[in-house]
């Protein structure tokens, strides 16, 4: 047997043993805290051993450490292996990019533990193995070296030769069982369909494993042999408890602040802001992950036919491969209508499904229990005062034998294998974290055992299916459809591939309904789908553009259901955010900045040069705005909606200041996200303000309520500092024209009124649009995953549909993970929904009056076909165009009204009844309930 040891490494005396402490890795030293190193910047050592298996001798082996917080230098037996950064005194910390060091054939010999040492200057921030995949790989295999290392603070060059392993020490140690690859032989055949992401290799690292999720549940599925890792999430489980963020007293300084800010004394105001302004705690909690179910099978040397595969019809992950004379399936599904993860293993030989289950959790206060003969439980808690946690499993076996085994359950001699996983927290409500987990896991195991795989198959698939069957995209297909999506993605800049853009769409929807159930928690930073205890910027609800995005497609692309976790996010922070506006602004209503997390913080965190944004909640408030322009569903909008929308715009009203240079009215103390700074006035903010009075004045004079307050927000409304033409020809980003030319920041914050918002089109405002091009041009077409994704909606929305997709194949070709993720880098899910929605903008827009059919159709693709897409007004639409011109038209209405449909430039509509302005504009009257057969033909 082969092992990698992942715990306390050796010493030579008890006294040295002394000085290093036990640290979950991935894991930063700040929020362990281990040996008093809770607040310290400087140097440290982590430390652990690793056995490599007999298969690997000769072999050149990868380590990899994920992305370390700033710089560091790895030893392996005393002996520099690799550098990432320059430390002190010439220090250059590089803390995104993922380490990676080569190891030599021989370097480690088989059966003989070696010490590897990792070197770690931090200069302010996590410090430390923040991020994984912690792992050594070879042609062969590959060793996780997450889990338990030793830390200690200091400098002392000699603590990378610490003593050898001894045997003693390795019999004490917890071990983790290496896998060995086996040979891969007889290729698989593509699945059938188009929807399917399929691979012949199992997932090596997390960001190739294929997502499921039923919104509360998610899971990573890796399809691997001998072992198969499914790690879970549930959305609940964070770091912290009930907690307001609020600094009282902080609107003492706001006059003070905005003073500074108009003399030009950014350096100060952003210094006495940090000081006395800012969040308390100045940062937030992180969400969780809960745990990994383990199945390990017998091994194989050589295995035939593999294949995975995540089918997004049927939302279903399958793995199927044969060994010897026997071929064996793996499926795996979260179901919503029975809440729990079902695994279903398979062989077509009978009594040929041998394996032990287990279940662990990455918290340090996990325990594993065996519950009864077929189910295992771990429990646990994040934090002493924190939520409490527990998962279960059970096994079913058809044929053979179940035996619980210490922490794990044997399976011997079935023909299938159905197991149930389900999970739970403490957490009630933001407020209230009193919840039996293990009762609440009792009831979800009951219900899901009540019924058969079948049965629970059918019903997910038939919940899923509801949903995910709306819209339907083809775009065309060429041979690069039939590759493996990996392979797809590694050419997709060089051959055609607009299958892959319907996939890609597709997967978008997906995600969405996998994540984001009514009754659920929002979409986070990483959906509900994360492995880290220190996950990228706390895999929070980070909206000064991230969570919007995730939302964008919930109205166009026909999961209006999907939009109600955020709602009630919403509904959350309107009650932090009342008392946020008083203490930070002396206002009334409710304010949220840009960061929240499980507590519903709502007040500014992290830093003073970007956290005091005051506009998260008048862009939260676009949202429902949005789902009342889509469903013009007046209960809606009068139950829910407007009460928000009134109370941010009273606090808006407010809170505007007067600019003493122009007599404008202006946001201050502000930013535009993330990039020059605490401001007085940037262009974003006026934006947001705009919009919101905007919608909060019309649906007062729907509802026929308000009058008074609404004659108020006008008047404010005509005041506020308007965009702006700078210099350039740009439009400004601030209320200075000081826009720098060069500046390609991932950011384009100013542009909110071309998209989302809608105060800037080409045909409204042709002079505003120009100048937004021209931010756009400056700005370049790089950046993140996410700021791709904005620009094709951006270029969606200025009627450029070959630089929309310009902007999709670069999303594709760099910022496009294995399994289909978007990627910052790291990844992070907010680029895979603003793609699904500029792929319907470039399709269908309705946000300028009127219903615009192909508005920034690419030459890329030139025939196709969708349906299902939704329009504001409460309209369905399916199209179909060939030789990039249009060539049929319906209209599905849900609401009583006049319908205004703007045909591409070469074609004109007739229906009966209707009539065409000069523009080729048709208008006519829809009726609910009805279907409108739009009749094309060309014009001219």
């Amino acid at each position: 047997m082969v092992w990698l040891l992942a715990a306390l490494l050796p010493l030579p005396s008890a006294d040295a043993q002394a000085d290093w402490s036990p640290i979950r890795a991935p894991g930063a030293w700040e929020a362990s805290g281990v040996n008093g190193l809770r607040e310290h910047d400087g140097f440290a050592w982590y430390l652990c051993a690793a056995v490599i298996p007999a298969q690997w001798a000769g072999l050149p082996l990868r380590l990899s450490l994920g992305a370390i917080d700033d710089c560091d230098e790895v030893f392996l037996d005393g002996a520099l292996i690799g550098r990432t950064g320059d430390m002190p005194p010439q220090y250059r910390g590089l803390s995104g990019p993922q380490r990676h060091y080569e190891i030599a054939p021989n370097r480690l010999d088989p059966g003989r533990a070696a010490t590897l040492a990792a070197r770690v200057y931090d200069g302010g921030g996590a410090g430390g193995l923040v991020r994984g995949p912690l792992r050594i790989d070879c042609e062969r295999g590959w060793m996780s070296l997450e889990g338990t290392w030793l830390i200690r603070a200091g400098d002392d060059p000699a603590w990378a030769q610490t003593g050898a392993t001894s045997s003693a020490m390795l019999q004490q140690a917890t071990f983790t069982e290496a896998t060995v690859t086996p040979e891969f032989t007889a290729e698989a055949q593509r699945p059938d369909g188009d929807l399917v992401l399929w691979y012949r290799r199992p997932a090596q690292e997390w960001v190739e494993a294929l997502p499921i999720g039923s919104g509360r549940l998610g899971a990573m599925v890796f399809g691997g042999v001998p072992e198969e890792r499914i790690q879970f999430n549930e959305d609940t489980l964070w770091q912290g408890k009930p907690h307001e963020y609020r600094h009282e007293g902080a609107a003492r300084l706001l006059p003070e602040i905005r003073g500074l800010l108009f003399e030009g004394r950014q350096a100060e105001a952003e210094d006495l802001a940090m000081r006395e302004f800012m969040s308390v705690p100045l940062g937030q909690m992180a969400y969780q992950p809960f745990g990994d179910l383990w199945l390990r099978f017998p091994d194989v040397s050589e295995v035939e036919g593999y294949r995975r595969d995540l089918d997004l019809d049927s939302a279903v992950a399958t793995t199927t491969y044969r060994a010897g004379e026997t071929t064996y399936t793996r499926q795996v599904f979260a179901g919503h209508p029975d809440r729990a993860v079902v695994v279903r293993v398979s062989a077509d030989r009978p009594a040929a499904v041998d394996l032990t289950v287990r279940l662990t959790s990455p918290h340090p206060s996990a325990q594993t229990r065996a519950v009864d003969a077929r189910t295992l439980a771990v429990a646990g808690q994040v934090q002493p005062d924190g939520l409490r946690f527990e998962a279960r499993v059970s096994v079913q076996a058809e044929g053979g034998a179940v035996q619980a085994d210490g922490e794990a359950l044997r399976v011997q001699g079935a023909d299938a294998v159905t197991l149930r996983l389900v999970a739970a927290t403490s957490f009630l409500n933001f407020r209230d974290i009193g919840a039996d987990p293990a009762a609440r896991c009792a009831e979800d195991l009951q219900r899901a055992e009540a019924r058969g795989f079948a049965a629970l198959l059918d019903r997910h698939m038939d919940d899923h299916r509801s949903l995910f069957r709306r819209v339907a995209l083809d775009l065309g297909r060429t041979d690069s459809a039939d590759l493996p999506t990996n392979e797809r993605l590694g050419v997709v800049a060089r051959q055609p591939d607009p299958a892959l853009a319907a996939l890609f769409f597709q997967y978008g929807r997906y995600l969405l309904i996998a994540s984001s159930r009514p009754g659920d928690q929002p979409a986070n930073l990483q959906g509900v789908w994360n492995q880290e205890l220190d996950p990228p910027w706390g895999s929070k609800w980070t909206t000064n553009i991230n969570t919007e995005m995730n939302y964008w497609p919930a109205e166009t692309a026909n999961l209006s259901e999907c939009h109600e976790p955020l709602f009630d996010l919403i509904d959350g922070l309107v009650q932090t955010g009342r008392n946020t506006a008083r203490a930070h602004y002396d206002c009334d209503g409710w304010v949220f900045h840009h960061n929240a997390d499980l507590w519903r913080g709502s007040a500014p965190i992290n830093h003073s040069n970007h956290g005091i944004w005051v506009s998260g909640s008048g862009w939260l408030c676009r949202h429902l705005w949005e789902r009342y322009l889509f469903t013009l569903d007046e209960g809606f909008l009068r139950r829910r909606a407007y009460p928000i929308m009134r109370e941010a715009a009273l606090f808006y009203s407010q809170f505007l200041s007067e600019d003493p240079k122009t007599r404008w009215l202006i946001s201050t103390p502000s930013n535009s996200p993330e990039i020059g700074g605490l401001v007085a006035g940037p262009t974003m903010d006026h934006q947001i303000i705009r919009s919101l009075f905007d919608a909060t004045i019309e649906a007062a004079r729907i509802l026929g309520v308000d009058a008074q307050f609404a004659a108020r927000l006008a008047e404010l409304r005509g005041r506020i500092a308007p965009n702006q033409i700078g210099r350039y020809g740009q439009l400004q980003e601030w209320l200075e024209d000081r826009d720098d030319p060069h500046e390609q920041h991932r950011h384009v914050s100013h542009l909110w009124g071309l998209h989302p918002g809608a105060e800037i089109t080409p045909r409204r405002a042709p002079e505003l649009a120009a100048a937004a091009k021209q931010s756009l041009l400056f700005r370049g077409d790089g950046g993140t995953g996410w700021s791709k994704a904005w620009k094709i909606n951006f270029w969606a929305r200025l009627l450029d549909g070959d630089h929309a997709h310009k902007m999709l194949i670069e999303a594709l070709a760099g910022n496009t993970l294995p399994n289909l993720f978007d990627t910052h880098p790291p990844f992070q899910i907010d680029g895979n929904f603003g793609a699904t929605s500029g792929i319907a903008e470039m399709l269908l827009q309705s946000h300028d009056g009127e219903i615009s059919l192909l508005p920034a159709l690419p030459a890329a693709w030139s025939s196709g076909a969708a349906s299902g897409l939704c329009a504001r007004g409460g309209h369905v639409v399916d199209l179909a165009w060939s030789a990039g011109a249009l060539t049929s038209v319906t209209i599905h209405s849900r609401r009583d009204g006049p319908c205004r449909v703007r045909p591409p430039q070469a074609s004109r509509l007739h229906v009966p009844g209707g009539r065409t302005d000069e523009d080729g504009v048709l208008e006519f009257t829809a009726r609910e309930g009805q279907t409108h057969s739009l009749t094309v033909s060309r014009r001219g």
